[in-house]
């Protein structure tokens, strides 16, 4: 294709599944009564010196996740912070299992979370990452610091809590809003209706004290403390409930009510960042609620999670569409948070992103609060404009776009688009799959939990028409994140020799259930000829995936028309880059009429992009005298405006590599000399105007009005983060001897009604060139004549094209480039 640059140990799958569904109080096992719950082993909490003095620490200030924040310390009867010089990683894993955390995964200086107030009680703290208490590190002493309040360190502790950890409330009644510590917490249901459903929306609150599940005393609960917990179990909102059920349930049983009561201002996040309230009569396990009864949740689960009847009403119902959107996510309520404005999206710069912003678009999608607020692009860069800065919400907006917020963005760029993890019911889909005979949790052949005969049983998936978007769908179930390959074979892989029956088949996704089960099958009726087994459907997940823009901008700054003679096109005649009917034109006087333009593909995910094959499986092209990687790697069509397609391209991936890279990223693939191929983070790679099928052949076309689409990685063969990005579309004019190209635009980038307006037709519905077309005469023209942005202005000029792109004149004959090896284009 005449670019002629030369040759192209972790812990078992359930272990790893128990940690991410009970971690942190926020995705527990639903409760089942009566079921014996292991107990934790004792926690031995380090002996305290009797000369450290009893201290009390906080997380506070701008939190991205809960579980991290600046360090306050409540010393002498006021709070303070520490300073960030000769502050340690060991310091880090002292302040975290001290407040109840397993370890500390980092600290952060030059207070990251905000500056604090008050005195500075610590400074030069040297730890070994033994002590009891941060009290019992070496310091210059309590109170002696130079520093200021833009040292203020933080930390960032994991969020695995030490199991049985007990609180050394010694000091709460000494001190004014202190916030809650409890090991867990759970919404635990009470009534048999709600036992029965998933997700678990209604029953008591209880949390874990000292090991113990306890209740909490309704006299002081509130409607804003119900927030705060449903948010946490992925629900958007909250609502009354019957009290009189629960009064009678709870006259028959003895309640063990924990000795205090929450203070929510209900724009909390987590109950971590609420205050203690009141302290209930009596003390341990004595705790009494004289005249009240447990408090109790009842949350509304959002549209996607709500327990569904098959009445047919969800049906007929249609979704506004929201002003705000997740992209590039690999699970379910996670990804850059997009918002529409003007009828186009566009991201949100990071300044001031914190956890209560964030919470504010999750519940707006129909989550509960959110589990974490990124930032850093960490989840993909966007693209398009940053139509929001510097975010300021409250925590009671229906919408992110209801807050205040900075309309510039000076000083921002997509390295700073902030994202959000949302916290999402527990629906139990994690239980019903699991892959199995892998070398690592991440990988293995499906084995699914299917009813057969009125027993649960295991069985696997049949691997026929299996692809990466089906494998995508096992990943985000799992929790495992995006799929890196999809399997049809699985023989290497030795799973349960008794699941090797084939117990679903025909699975068909669209890439965004939930769960394999929500996708087209079979159902019970199974067909699989090859059977199970060694051919059941396997994947390997990645917690990271690529994702492949094209630059819109410049395909419609360099479109041009070329008439190049038939005796320059033999190689891209053998590659099939030309119309039929190039077949039937005279080698030595035919000319084809070749819509021309250039390709600039940035990898804006997470991870490099690569070919599906390795070297070993690419294909040798004699002619042109490359290798393939991909035999399909973009589409190029020409449609009418009611979606017919009447011309087409397509380009072989013979060489990735990074042409270009942001300023700070460097260059990792390079074809020369049989170089591995591949786009990295940050980089781009160019297919130039002037080499060979990088066009449509428009020779059979008439003069109209179009629509001009490049696909990216058109058959999914390779994984990536976000789909609806790989897909440009321009309107064209055609006159028989120009062409113009305007509004080019990557697709999902405006809303549904512009993009409506812009397309005039609803989509491709196959991949085929329409047969009134094939036939059509070659059309009688000059040479080329360049694009516009407009149809009504500049018709006679030629596009601005990159200095980087073409640095010499183009309105000439391309050269034959099949004897060309590498490392260089042809030139313009």
């Amino acid at each position: 294709m005449g670019r002629s640059r030369g040759f192209p140990c972790k812990p078992s799958l359930l272990l790893l599944l128990l940690a991410q569904l009970s971690c942190a109080q926020y995705e527990p096992w639903p409760y089942l009564p009566g079921y014996p719950e292991p107990a934790p082993p004792p926690f031995q909490a380090p002996q305290r010196a009797p000369n450290v003095p009893k201290i009390q620490l906080r997380l506070a200030g701008q939190k991205r996740k809960h579980n991290e924040g600046r360090v306050e310390v409540f010393y002498n009867g006021e709070w303070g912070t520490v300073c960030d010089d000769d502050f340690s990683i060991h310091a880090a894993h002292v302040v975290c299992r001290e407040l109840g955390y397993v370890e500390a995964v980092s600290w952060l200086p030059s207070s990251k979370y905000g500056k604090g107030e008050g005195k500075i009680w610590l400074d030069n703290v040297h730890c070994t990452g033994k002590e009891s208490s941060l009290a019992a590190c070496g310091s210059n002493g309590w109170g002696v610091s130079d520093c200021k309040h833009t040292e203020d360190v933080g930390v960032v502790c994991s969020e695995k809590r030490i199991p049985g950890f007990k609180f050394d409330n010694s000091l709460i009644n000494q001190i004014e809003n202190m916030n809650i510590q409890v090991e867990d917490i759970r919404i635990r249901a009470i009534l048999a209706t709600y036992r029965k459903r998933v997700p678990v929306t209604e029953g008591y609150v209880e949390v874990k004290d000292e090991g113990t599940w306890k209740q909490i005393c309704d006299k002081h609960w509130t409607m804003k403390n119900s927030r705060v917990v449903c948010g946490m179990f992925g629900f958007p909102g909250e609502r009354k409930y019957n009290t009189n059920v629960y009064k009678m349930f709870a006259s028959r049983r003895k309640q063990h009510y924990w000795p205090y009561s929450m203070d929510c201002t209900g724009n909390e996040a987590h109950i971590s960042s609420c205050k203690l309230g009141n302290h209930l009569a009596g003390s341990g396990k004595n705790s009494s609620c004289d005249s009240g009864m447990p408090a109790v949740v009842s949350c509304i689960p959002g549209r996607a999670f709500a327990p569904s009847s098959h009445s047919g009403f969800r049906k007929a119902f249609r979704q506004e569409q929201p002003l705000v959107r997740l992209k590039g996510g690999a699970n379910t309520g996670e990804g850059r948070v997009e918002v529409l404005k003007n009828g186009e999206w566009g991201t949100v710069c990071d300044d001031n992103w914190n956890l209560v912003s964030a919470s504010v678009v999750c519940r707006e999608l129909g989550f509960g609060s959110a589990k974490e607020a990124i930032t850093g692009a960490r989840l993909g860069q966007g693209m398009g404009p940053i139509h929001l800065n510097e975010i300021d919400c409250t925590g009671f907006e229906k919408s992110v776009t209801d807050c205040k917020f900075n309309t510039e963005s000076q000083g921002c760029n997509h390295e700073e688009d902030a994202a959000v993890r949302c916290n999402v019911p527990a629906m139990g889909f994690q239980n019903q799959l699991r892959l199995s005979g892998g070398r690592n949790p991440y990988e293995g052949r499906v084995e699914v939990l299917a009813e057969r005969n009125g027993t649960l049983r295991w069985g696997t998936v049949c691997s026929h028409n299996w692809g990466t978007v089906e494998a995508m769908v096992v990943c985000r179930q799992l929790g495992l994140g995006f799929a890196s390959h999809a399997f049809q074979e699985t023989w290497y892989w030795h799973g349960d020799v008794s699941a090797d029956d084939v117990v679903m088949s025909g699975v068909k996704c669209s890439g965004t259930e939930m769960s394999l089960s929500h996708c087209r099958h079979d159902g019970a009726h199974v067909s699989c000829p090859r059977g199970g087994g060694r051919f059941g459907a396997g994947v390997s997940c990645s917690e990271t995936a690529p994702d492949l823009v094209l630059n819109a901008e410049l395909v419609e700054q360099t479109a041009y028309l070329e008439d190049r003679p038939m005796f320059l096109l033999q190689c891209a005649l053998e590659e099939n880059c030309l119309a039929s009917s190039a077949h039937n034109t005279s080698l030595t006087s035919g000319y084809r009429r070749l819509l021309r333009f250039s390709s600039q593909i940035h990898n804006n995910g997470q991870s490099d992009f690569r070919p599906k094959n390795g070297r070993h499986a690419w294909v040798w092209h004699d002619c042109h005298r490359h290798y393939h990687s991909m035999e399909v790697f973009t589409h190029y069509d020409l449609l009418n405006l009611n979606g017919t397609k009447v011309a087409e391209g397509h380009k072989a991936s013979f060489c990735l590599e990074d042409t270009e890279c942001e300023a700070d990223v460097q260059k990792q693939y390079e074809c020369a000399n049989f170089g591995e191929q591949g786009i990295t983070v940050g980089c781009w790679d160019v297919y130039r105007h002037d080499i060979d099928c990088q066009w449509i052949d428009i020779t059979d076309v008439p003069p109209g009005d179009y629509l001009f689409q490049v696909v990216i990685n058109p058959n999914y063969e390779v994984a990536e983060s976000d789909y609806s990005n790989n897909v440009m579309k321009c309107r064209s004019r055609y006159d028989g001897q120009r062409i113009w190209m305007y509004n080019c635009h990557i697709g999902g980038s405006f809303s549904e009604e512009t993009e409506q307006k812009f397309d005039h037709f609803r989509g491709l519905t196959n991949n085929n060139v329409s047969a009134r077309f094939l036939g059509a005469p070659a059309i009688p023209a000059p040479l080329l004549v360049g694009a516009s942005s407009s149809p009504q202005l500049q018709l006679f000029t030629i596009p601005k094209i990159s200095p980087a792109l073409c640095s010499t004149p183009r309105l000439r004959w391309v050269p034959a480039t099949q004897n060309c090896l590498y490392p260089s284009f042809p030139r313009c």
